[in-house]
């Protein structure tokens, strides 16, 4: 705290302020860090994300197995599937049933997204509604080498 006294002749008066420039000066800086650091804190849209847990598929003998192979061939139920329109006259066919079988897909880890999102989009043409994909489980997560 800073006194400043000022006097005019006999009467010296005594004004008493504070020097709030260093206050003033710490309060922007941190004003500043905190506006640079809260858009890096929050990412996006806040989302929960699903843990990811391993049950065991149980196959039934209805189910369906679509497989598609690296190189991009589609494979139902173990047979190759040659064209698109057999794919579609396929999956038209097995729609129709009640209750509607579920379809599996598998697809090799080094096919491209095109060729399963090509399978994913076909079933959905034909009004497949129970879609699921097969993957291999996270051995490393469950302990084992």
């Amino acid at each position: 705290m800073a006194m400043n006294v000022q006097g005019s002749g006999d009467e010296p008066s005594v004004m008493a302020t504070i020097n709030t420039t260093p206050l003033v000066d710490v309060m922007l800086v941190l004003l500043i860090i905190f506006l640079i650091t809260i858009p890096v804190i929050t990412k996006t849209v806040p989302v929960k994300l699903p843990h990811a847990t391993n049950i065991p598929t149980q196959t039934k003998p209805q189910d369906i197995t679509i497989a598609v192979d690296a190189a991009g061939n589609i494979f139902w139920n173990d047979k190759e599937v040659t064209s698109d329109n057999q794919l579609l006259t396929m999956i038209e066919q097995q729609a129709v049933k009640t209750p509607q079988p579920e379809v599996h897909i598998r697809g090799d880890k080094n096919a491209s997204y095109k060729s399963i999102g090509h399978v994913l989009y076909e079933l959905q043409r034909g009004g497949m509604v129970k879609v699921a994909f097969i993957t291999e489980p996270n051995l490393s997560a469950l302990g084992v080498h």
